[in-house]
């Protein structure tokens, strides 16, 4: 019986875009080259458009997509989620349902496996076009089986075509959204050992005699996405010689789902184990075998293309999983300044502009763009991870991104002046932020990082010899604790030798973005809550164990909204508020019913570090702190979960809030210590935004303002009457002296700094002291 919505590989040819798109037609022209091509089928655009015309869905699209500002994230990111909702509630048509499963069932016959394991891949008709690649705009679900799941990952396909990153990037491009229509492709499911990507033209140095082969372990979305270094190899294809390796340390693979559907991430060690971390993931043969392939996909394209590839652990064979022509390459190798500013973490990134005004566009960024904007803020930090480069309009080399950037290892370039006006939304451009320059581009093969920078200078990396230099020198003891602060906890082991006290502040944002991924909702809903648990217990004593028995405080998740919805299922549980920074976060999240389930896992991973790994020197401390009754009360579902307030379980909280201000001493007789939040304080005191630039460059956003100072004298006074710590965590006592001055003269017990500006903050603080000492004395 002939098919209407459905078009096996064997039958699609190069001139099928229309209606089976850039992957469908690929996939086709592969399998009829003759090359290893898992064996699959295509469900045709026609079905999608049928299927929008039989839901009636096509006005609605239409009607939300008219008028809308893409530049506008919360806006964009509204209207997508309304056209999803409306996409994957939508009825589809009986007769196009009927051909999928018939298909399947035919599928399964010719492999002789019942109810197969597939890959569910969209492929955009504009996708994948020699001018213009839409790869990764529509998403891919892998490891997929039987009749209904397959239905129902096929409308998710349909559905994310009109994903916001999709939207905006047909919006940029100027493709119109309703010449655009979307076929799936379903293939059987590699069971991938290693995989990777190869270009047949090498894409640092543009050279059409060279390609590039990229390996890992596990499924290649590890490597696509940028979650691993993969090993890297460099090829003369004239001579089939590897002219340059590179074995990376591969720590984590992505595989099938263990008695479930879809993916996960898994610690390389556990599954392969410690051996293949840093050991090579492809044998010589194996990389000839590439190689080989590689000339011949080439060949056959006329063209030099980017594939990928997967190697089947049951077969023992390599299948090409997708080919499209290399659409950045230039033909010359010239370097074209854009503009130039002050080096602030070395190293070269190489990626898309993305224009960022305000912390409302963060959600614009994906992996691998170059983030511009006048100036970053933490909350910037997410975003800032997924990027390959980092360049401002402001700043010095003590400022925000520099700092950031440097704890991250992200190139960046700080001080541009013109930056955010010379580089263009989408530009594609080489940031070489070991001399302070962004190159139009992708241009420069990239040089060893400086392994002897030390923190004055805008290095990243802290040097045996540096670290030797600072007993040598012998820090100056302090009165007042210098402490650190510290995102990310694999940086620990860079960081734990310089002369601070503790750890003032340990972002848990970065265990969330980093190691678990998902919401804590979406966990607990999945059945998934034992892997935040152990995850975020991991990144807490990672650190703890290596500063003990120095104090580590860490503080409990402070995501807003926009930042919660980034994580996995967070779109379906967060509301989309006007101004996060001062919604629903820290303290009024926790005890709300929408999320207290998830602030108990919190807890629970907080407990096991203390209680199961015997690491008593963690601190809790509490963000957003508003009220004292909500502060009671979180204090309740703390102890319910074992976490009770006592001499050998310290509960401190961010006095950032101005109601924390005016009840300094009531707060101060419910908990063991502040920290000062400067930065929001500073905004809320201020009434200015930190996000703006107008009303930074004005003077408002700066605490040395006097009301604000005022305000950090109550709560010393306040902590130092009632006999608790008083910190404070941010850069301003590094930034100004006389700021430090201030908060030393007032009493405050210890600062917590970046890691680049502990040793100057450690002396500055001591100077002040001394000057203190010296002023009693003459006074007497």
């Amino acid at each position: 019986m002939a098919y209407n919505y459905i078009l096996w590989f064997e039958e699609i040819g190069k001139n099928d875009i229309p209606r089976v798109g850039g992957k469908g037609a690929n996939l086709g022209e592969l399998t009829a080259f003759g090359l290893p091509v898992p064996p699959g089928f295509c469900v045709t655009a026609g079905a999608y458009d049928e299927f929008i015309d039989y839901s009636e869905l096509d006005e609605i699209v239409k009607m939300l997509v008219n008028g809308l500002d893409v530049d506008n994230a919360d806006e964009l990111q509204s209207v997508s989620q309304d056209i999803r909702d409306k996409i994957n509630s939508s009825p589809i048509k009986p007769e196009i349902e009927a051909e999928i499963i018939r298909a399947y069932r035919e599928f399964a016959d010719s492999i002789g496996v019942d109810n197969p394991e597939v890959a569910v891949r969209s492929s955009a008709t504009a996708e994948d076009l020699p001018d213009a690649s839409f790869a990764g705009q529509q998403d891919t679900y892998l490891h997929i089986r039987g009749e209904e799941e397959l239905i129902k990952h096929i409308r998710s396909c349909w559905a994310s075509l009109w994903t916001s990153r999709a939207i905006y990037y047909r919006e940029k491009q100027d493709f119109d959204h309703f010449d655009v229509s979307l076929s799936v492709v379903v293939q059987k499911m590699v069971n991938s050992e290693k995989s990777g990507v190869m270009f047949t033209a090498n894409p640092i140095n543009n050279s059409e005699d060279e390609m590039m082969i990229n390996a890992s372990w596990g499924l290649g979305e590890a490597v696509v996405s940028g979650m691993v270094t993969p090993d890297e190899y460099v090829i003369d294809k004239k001579t089939k010689a590897v002219i340059e390796k590179n074995l990376a340390s591969k720590k984590t693979m992505v595989v099938k789902v263990e008695g479930g559907v879809g993916t996960e991430e898994k610690s390389v060690a556990e599954v392969l184990g410690p051996d293949a971390v840093d050991g090579e993931c492809l044998s010589a043969d194996e990389l000839n075998t590439l190689i080989e392939r590689g000339l011949k996909v080439e060949s056959l394209y006329g063209s030099v293309q980017d594939t990928e590839w997967g190697f089947d652990r049951d077969t023992k064979e390599f299948y090409f999983l997708q080919s499209r022509p290399i659409t950045t390459l230039e033909k010359k190798d010239v370097l074209k300044p854009l503009c130039k500013g002050l080096p602030a973490s070395p190293g070269i990134g190489r990626g898309t502009v993305k224009l960022i005004k305000d912390v409302s566009e963060i959600n614009l960024i994906q992996e691998g763009d170059i983030l511009v904007t006048e100036m970053t803020n933490p909350d910037m930090v997410p975003a800032m991870r997924k990027a390959a480069g980092v360049v401002t309009d402001e700043g010095g080399r003590t400022c925000h991104a520099a700092i950031v950037s440097r704890e991250l290892q992200i190139p960046c370039i700080v001080g541009g002046k013109n930056a955010t006006k010379v580089l263009k939304d989408g530009m594609e451009v080489t940031v070489d932020a070991t001399r302070g320059v962004v190159y139009e581009g992708f241009v420069l093969k990239e040089e060893d990082k400086p392994k002897d920078t030390s923190p004055a200078q805008g290095g990243a990396v802290m040097s045996g010899a540096w670290v030797e230099s600072f007993k040598s020198n012998l820090a100056p003891i302090t009165a007042t604790k210098i402490y650190m602060n510290l995102g990310e906890p694999g940086l620990i082991e860079k960081y734990k030798n310089l002369p601070f006290d503790g750890i003032g502040l340990m972002r848990t944002e970065f265990i969330f973005t980093n190691m678990i991924g998902a919401h804590p909702m979406y966990l607990l809903k999945t059945h998934q809550e034992d892997l935040m648990i152990d995850k975020l217990a991991e990144g807490i004593s990672k650190v703890a164990s290596a500063i003990y028995p120095r104090n580590l405080v860490v503080r409990m998740s402070d995501f807003r909204t926009n930042e919660f919805r980034g994580l996995k299922g967070g779109d379906e549980v967060e509301p989309i508020e006007a101004n996060p920074m001062i919604g629903w976060r820290g303290v009024s999240r926790y005890i709300s019913p929408e999320y207290e389930a998830g602030f108990r896992l919190e807890c629970k991973a907080m407990r096991r570090v203390r209680e199961e790994f015997g690491l008593t020197n963690v601190i809790a401390m509490l963000p957003f702190v508003r009220t004292t009754d909500e502060l009671v009360t979180v204090k309740g579902i703390m102890a319910e979960e074992g976490l009770k307030q006592s001499k050998n379980f310290k509960i401190w909280i961010m006095a950032e809030v101005p109601a924390v201000v005016f009840q300094a001493e009531e707060f101060a007789e419910l908990v063991d210590g502040f920290s000062i939040g400067s930065n929001d304080l500073t905004q809320l005191v201020m009434g200015a935004d930190r996000d703006s630039g107008v009303l930074n460059n004005m003077g408002y956003f700066d605490e040395r303002n006097e009301a604000v100072k005022r305000a950090l004298k109550i709560i010393i006074d306040a902590a130092n009457k009632k006999g608790i710590t008083c910190s404070i965590c941010g850069q301003g006592p590094s930034q100004y002296p006389e700021l430090a001055e201030f908060l030393v003269e007032c009493g405050v017990t210890s600062m917590s700094v970046n890691p680049d500006t502990v040793e100057y903050t450690r002396r500055l603080v001591a100077s002040v002291e001394q000057k203190m000492i010296l002023k009693k004395l003459r006074n007497l």
